[in-house]
């Protein structure tokens, strides 16, 4: 379902950014607002990193192979960390260099064109159009984020998705709209005042928020490229249908790793009845790896060690899942 939901997202992000990029280009064409061309290149931006979200997921989808044994899952979260690089250089730095360019310009006395030309009213419709467009995208990811965003915050389920693609539109799509009020506060206050030092203004909170952004998402892809664990719910209701299985006596110790975003891997060790019958063991296992899929379909690589109950201090199992690796 996350991954059904996060392609509709994508495809409705994609669809508006490509669009509002050319307008946003054709206005700052005509009135050399720098708060224009600065949105015109966030625009373009997302458009890329939509494409390298969308590539991210069919590459997940790849089966496995001797030198990938655990396929491909990962794909999205690289995609996803590529997002914030992108964000943060194409977008926001590129964003601060305008301004600091425009910010020049002023200073030197150089024509504005936005206020001595007449296409100034441009814009402002193209900014209007922008964002209607983009609050129609952000609202599919939001539609689309609800049923996995559950009970949780918005900042809580931005950290604790495991699959980015939601999570990274999101903040996109919050941003982009952010971007265009600033841009808006930019360009109207240069008509107003007829002072261009406000369009420099506006740029750079656009260049400021990109930055921030992309930090944010870079700090949340990483923890997911270094290996996290399945969620506390996960792990706990993982941990009790092992405990449950038959001739499983308890779990030892248990850890799991997210392969990719709707992929888990298990590793535990249990302790079994003894028995000298290795057929038995078999069968205890057998019924082990039935309980644990059964509580949580995620779990694609499961590998179970079974020993005897010496009740050895610190072999309890952990109250909640640490990650491998």
């Amino acid at each position: 379902m996350s991954s059904h939901g996060g392609t509709r997202a994508i495809i409705a992000a994609l669809t508006a950014n490509a669009f509002i990029a050319a307008t946003k280009f054709g206005a700052w064409a005509l009135t050399g607002a720098a708060s224009m061309l600065a949105e015109g290149v966030h625009s373009v931006a997302d458009t890329g990193n939509q494409i390298l979200l969308l590539r991210g997921g069919r590459v997940a989808q790849r089966e496995a192979t001797e030198e990938h044994p655990f396929g491909y899952g990962r794909a999205p979260f690289i995609s996803a960390f590529l997002v914030s690089v992108i964000l943060f250089s194409l977008g926001g730095l590129f964003a601060l260099y305008e301004a600091f360019h425009k910010l020049e310009e002023v200073l030197h006395g150089v024509p504005n064109e936005l206020l001595e030309g007449g296409w100034w009213w441009v814009p402002l419709v193209v900014l209007g159009a922008a964002i209607v467009a983009e609050g129609f995208s952000f609202r599919t990811a939001i539609r689309e984020s609800l049923p996995l965003k559950g009970t949780q915050s918005w900042p809580r389920f931005i950290r604790t998705s495991k699959s980015p693609d939601l999570p990274v539109i999101l903040l996109e799509d919050f941003a982009a709209l952010l971007g265009l009020l600033f841009a808006l506060f930019g360009v109207g206050l240069t008509l107003v005042t007829h002072n261009g030092v406000w369009d420099v203004v506006g740029t750079s909170l656009i260049g400021v928020l990109l930055i921030i952004v992309a930090i944010t998402l870079a700090i949340e892809t990483r923890s997911l490229l270094l290996g996290e664990s399945a969620t506390p719910e996960a792990v706990s209701a993982i941990t009790a249908s092992l405990a449950s299985a038959a001739g499983v006596q308890r779990v030892i110790h248990l850890k799991t790793l997210h392969l990719g975003p709707d992929e888990v891997l298990v590793a535990a060790k249990i302790a079994v009845e003894p028995t000298e019958s290795a057929a038995r063991v078999a069968e205890v296992i057998d019924n082990a790896e039935v309980a644990i899929r059964a509580a949580n379909p995620q779990v694609t690589a499961l590998y179970l060690e079974p020993d005897i109950d010496r009740g050895t201090p610190g072999d309890a199992a952990p109250a909640t899942g640490t990650s491998a690796g």
